[in-house]
């Protein structure tokens, strides 16, 4: 239609003038984020020119964010752009760094006398002309997504801006910017917002855009919380960071988050005490902390921003962002802004846009910076005394090592190993057989670490079991010992004199130089080893029968005599369907993915113990496992099932979202895995169906809370697990207790989360391949799981004094202990396996994770008497 000449003239009009009013100008723009900041080389193009939109406008992509980082580092001789890692999703993990280019000229002089400042060994440098090193570090949590825009600005504001107090601040420092520490989370919510984003854009907090489906961008590519990883170093993204930050070891490090939208912005201190680490200097929460915490005031002071300080968020966990750093002589610092989950929304302090949020993060960003700076020398030599404080504690400390090892374990020995090498400690091996707390440590498998170094804190962190605390209330988690979550024997050793043998300064990886011989009868494997699943998975999947023993068994072998545990795999030749030739060259292929060593035999006859022709050699059926998931399940939970699964035994599991359950057919699985969740969407069919599968045998494995569901829902028998309860529940007299007192006492009466002991069945197919009765769990709800009524049937069970490490109050250690940790009830030809407790938290819990795969191989034989 043609529009008359008029009508076409305001219409035009009316365009201009909507497009000028929802796209600020690029010196609008730039005048709301860099108010005072001077002249910019025309050369480097801002993020809005690069872009084609301006920074708050639209959620950037992390490969656009990558992008603009390369052509910083290609117009601009005070910026390099490196690649250290790569995620899941294949996405390359980026560092921008930035100084002026004389110090380009010398960094690899700057890094190497910066170095020698951790070195207590090294003589003490000059700081006065030596620079600081920041480690500017944006979004962890992909969908707190203000950050990664902060960062393409502070890298722009640091690459083009002529002014004389930049070109200071690249001369005193060496910036490192890391964009987005979660890349895959962060597209997975950027295109969420994208998507849903409104024109003229929408407020309500209850439209789509602001309301993320599930799993949503917090987490990684297996929704784990990358913000918990520092410590146990699980996933690649961690693995990166950790690498590059032993090769610096920045002086700052930022941590940039978001909360809720009603809130405000913090920035440290956190609580007084309380939230301290107690193994840290003070002045790592006081003079450095408050230091800057004035740059922080003064700066969202200026724009009128509200603003807290000293509540909430706490630094005792050393696995955090913000606390890691604070292990390495340096200083963490988190940073959160009240998020708008999109583009715009309502707030009880009026409307929260993205560019506001944007803004405060770019405030203390170059605050930050400038602090630094300003403080350079008060940072360097922090820093120094850091480390060399560490040799006098470690020399009073009455510990002088720590020992671990499983001899049984070689793989998750070397696992452990590997991980404190990774965070730089000094491992040694044991040099003679000792024994220690009642334990025997060997020679060929055990390791020493010892405290006089200057990693003591680490050290302590890594094998201390945490018993005493300042406060009662926590953010997150109160107990992190590695030595425990990975199930492994390990003891204090108080001797002057450590008996040390070579230092380790390599990983250790697993490789079979001489394979088994071709067997004419059946070839074993001891189920003791860590990834013995994997192995027995990659048979099972090539079509290889297999037999599990429930008893153990001597057999003689092509390696001589050979006792081996309940679980040991048998591999027998005769019933394959695979010639003799085409099945050694599948056990072989197991043998070099696992490291692990089968044997042949050439006879059924044992020399003691059950033959491995009998009825206690038990036909083992492929696991084919479903999981229903989505929108109301804690994804955390689910994420780590698949994890373990896919990265530890390779073995696929079917992820349903519950609104199609109800086209799936159970009986292509043999194994259902009902994590924490909300299972109201059940129907009573589908509840009958699931009911109907158990009886002809299928299992199903409940974790946390989904144990309450399936107690409620008929898939147990036993009445008596009914009475699960909630040890904080409280049968005293009601009291009258005031108002402010609220908040600290039910924080008190919360498993933050805690380590305790239970006393394990490793008779029972879910112990197969332990080899101690006792086994450290990991707990942070406050469920209690009664005994089982039959006796046979609570596999672990509390000890009567379980706690062993981190925050728990007297009345729930009363409710925890003598409790079941693990019960399997029978229903009709099928079983329903109960974990109390969450076997394969955050996962490094290869102590516990282990039954969690006994149960998905073995569970189809277990018969409760």
């Amino acid at each position: 239609m043609k529009l008359p000449v008029k009508n076409f003239t305001l219409f035009f009009v009316a365009l201009l003038i909507a497009f000028l009013t929802a796209v600020p100008n690029s010196a609008a723009q730039q005048n709301y984020y860099f108010p005072d900041a001077g002249e910019f080389n025309p050369e480097i193009p801002s993020p809005k020119e690069f872009l084609g939109y301006d920074i708050g406008s639209h959620h950037t992509r992390y490969d656009r964010i990558v992008s603009y980082f390369q052509e910083l580092a290609l117009l601009s001789d005070r910026v390099t752009y490196q690649e250290i890692g790569q995620t899941y999703g294949y996405r390359p993990l980026v560092i921008l760094t930035i100084t002026s280019p004389e110090n380009h000229a010398n960094l690899d002089q700057i890094r190497e006398e910066h170095i020698k400042i951790v070195d207590p060994q090294q003589p003490a440098g000059d700081y006065e002309n030596q620079p600081i090193i920041v480690y500017l570090g944006y979004g962890v949590h992909g969908n707190e997504t203000s950050s990664s825009e902060t960062a393409m600005l502070t890298a722009y504001y640091l690459t083009a801006s002529l002014s004389d107090e930049v070109t200071e601040y690249l001369n005193e420092g060496v910036f490192f910017i890391d964009p987005t520490l979660n890349p895959d989370g962060r597209d997975r919510h950027t295109h969420w917002a994208n998507m849903h984003k409104g024109d003229p854009l929408v407020s309500d907090p209850l439209d789509r855009e602001h309301n993320e489906g599930w799993p949503n961008g917090r987490t990684n590519h297996y929704w784990f919380d990358l913000n918990r990883d520092w410590l146990p170093l699980v996933h690649p993204e961690s693995k990166a960071r950790i690498d590059f930050h032993h090769t610096w070891y920045p002086n700052i490090t930022t941590d940039y988050h978001e909360m809720g939208t009603n809130s405000t912005y913090f920035f440290e201190p956190t609580k007084p005490i309380g939230s301290e680490n107690p193994l840290l200097p003070r002045e790592v929460y006081t003079v450095l902390t408050e230091t800057l915490a004035e740059y922080y005031a003064e700066t969202l002071d200026e724009i009128g921003s509200l603003y807290f300080t000293k509540e909430v968020f706490d630094n005792t966990y050393p696995g955090y962002g913000s606390t890691y750093p604070n292990f390495q002589g340096g200083l963490g610092l988190v940073f959160e802004q009240a998020s708008a989950r999109g583009h715009i929304q309502d707030s009880d302090t009026g409307v929260l846009t993205f560019p506001f949020a944007i803004r405060n993060q770019l405030r203390t960003s170059l605050a930050t910076i400038r602090g630094a700076v300003e403080n350079r020398e008060l940072f360097l030599n922090h820093q120094r005394s850091f480390f060399t404080s560490a040799l006098e504690e470690a020399n009073n400390y009455s510990v002088r090592g720590y020992v671990f090892g499983d001899s049984y374990d070689q793989s998750r020995t070397e696992e452990l190993l590997n991980l404190l090498l990774r965070h730089r400690l000094e491992v040694y091996e044991l040099s003679e057989t000792r024994e220690y707390d009642g334990k025997t440590f060997e020679q060929n498998s055990s390791y020493i670490v010892p405290t006089n170094q200057p990693q003591y804190r680490m050290v302590r962190s890594v094998f201390e079991k945490v018993e005493e605390f300042a406060d009662s209330t926590f953010y997150g988690t109160t107990a992190w010992s590695l030595a425990l979550g990975y199930g492994l024997p390990h003891a204090e050793i108080t001797d002057r004199s450590l008996p040390l043998g070579e230092q380790v300064t390599e990983h250790k990886t697993r490789e079979i130089t001489e394979h088994v011989e071709q067997s004419s009868y059946s070839y074993l494997l001891d189920w003791s080893d860590y990834y013995a699943p994997k192995a027995l998975y990659h048979l099972q999947k090539n079509g290889v029968k297999t037999t599990v023993s429930f008893v153990p068994f001597t057999a003689n072998t092509s390696e001589g005599p050979k006792s081996y545990s309940r679980g040991s795999i048998s591999v027998p030749v005769s019933i394959q369907d695979l010639s003799p030739a085409e099945l050694h060259r599948v056990v072989t292929e197991a043998e070099k993915l696992t490291g692990l060593r089968f044997q042949s035999v050439s006879t059924g006859l044992s020399l003691e113990g059950s033959d491995l022709g009998s009825r206690n050699f038990r036909t083992l059926e492929a696991p084919r496992v479903l999981m229903p998931l989505g929108h109301g399940f804690n994804p955390n939970e689910a994420g780590q099932v698949w994890h373990l699964l896919d990265t530890k035994v390779q073995l696929p599991i079917t992820k349903i979202d519950w609104l199609h359950f109800g086209r799936a057919d159970l009986n292509d699985y043999n194994t259902l895995v009902l994590v924490s969740g909300n299972y109201s969407w059940v129907t009573d069919d589908q509840l009958e169906n699931i009911q109907r599968w158990v009886r002809n045998g299928g299992t199903v494995i409940a974790i946390k809370s989904a144990v309450q569901w399936a107690i409620s829902n008929g898939l147990v028998s036993d009445s008596s697990l009914s009475s699960i309860n909630n040890s904080s529940d409280s049968d005293n007299e009601l009291q009258r207790i005031d108002f402010a007192d609220a908040q600290n006492l039910q924080g008190a009466q919360r498993i933050g989360g805690a380590i305790f002991e239970t006393d394990l069945d490793i008779t029972h197919p879910l112990g197969f391949g332990y080899h101690d009765r006792t086994l450290a769990v990991y707990r942070d709800h406050t469920n209690i799981l009664p005994l089982s009524s039959n006796s046979f049937s609570t596999v672990a069970q509390f000890t009567s004094e379980p706690h062993i490490s981190g925050y728990v109050s007297e009345q729930n250690l009363e409710q925890i202990s003598n409790t079941a940790s693990i019960v399997v009830d029978r229903l009709g030809s099928g079983r329903t396996i109960l974990f109390a407790d969450n076997p394969n938290f955050w996962g490094y819990w290869y102590g516990t994770n282990k039954l969690f795969l006994n149960a998905i191989f073995f569970g189809q034989h277990i018969s409760v008497p």
